[in-house]
């Protein structure tokens, strides 16, 4: 089976469908969360992602658009999480409000979280160079997929995998093109990708919907 890894598309829909444009054939795609937050369109892509994700997790902004003040250290992400709050439909807030913390796919054999697997430190960054860290958390798991810190990297570990596809709308790596993955569950192989977008796009959209100017600005650096 290919399965198809997004992560924090952060409302980014030019940079989601330049993704989904250029992903290979897969027999399915599975989301790290955070659909929504910074970016300009939150609605269309909590529908995009229904409809292409067979499974999704929720992230730290899908968890708290109800509740932007919780950012008010962040602008950016407070002003993204009120953009978003005021955007969504009560169908789509519900749908972000059911998502669960964890999901496996491919027969259990692969974990899917956004953050740190373990339910006690939700929201903890796991960066790359850290994913041997997570070899306690394999369990009977082939592999976890994980995402939160925009920064892509595959490691192998305890026998199997962890991955980060990349920020799908946000990236953070130093690489302004929209990162996703590729895992071919049967060889536990996985081709981590990225596609250029529309940047310019974003950015007038941006401006147009009142949203920091830095929001924009970053993308072009991917930082």
């Amino acid at each position: 089976m290919k399965v198809g890894l997004i992560s924090d598309v952060h409302a980014n829909l030019p940079a989601l469908e330049a993704v989904l444009d250029d992903m290979p054939a897969v027999d399915r795609i599975v989301c790290a969360g955070d659909v929504i937050g910074y970016n300009p369109w939150p609605a269309e892509c909590v529908e995009r992602v229904r409809e292409v994700a067979a499974k999704t997790v929720r992230g730290n902004h899908d968890r708290t658009v109800g509740t932007p003040e919780r950012y008010r250290a962040n602008r950016m992400a407070e002003a993204g999480l009120e953009h978003a709050k005021a955007s969504l439909s009560d169908d789509q807030r519900a749908w972000l409000d059911g998502l669960p913390r964890a999901e496996t796919f491919a027969g259990d054999r692969y974990l899917l979280v956004h953050s740190h697997p373990a339910a006690e430190r939700e929201d903890a960054y796991v960066y790359p160079e850290e994913f041997p860290n997570l070899d306690r958390h394999m369990g009977e798991h082939d592999g976890i997929v994980l995402g939160h810190t925009h920064v892509q990297g595959k490691r192998s570990v305890a026998g199997g995998v962890v991955v980060n596809p990349g920020s799908v709308g946000q990236p953070r790596d130093g690489d302004p093109d929209a990162g996703y993955a590729v895992l071919d569950t049967q060889r536990g192989a996985v081709d981590l990708r990225r596609v250029a977008y529309d940047v310019d796009r974003v950015s007038e959209a941006v401006a147009d919907a009142g949203l920091p100017e830095r929001t924009a600005a970053r993308l072009y650096k991917g930082e």
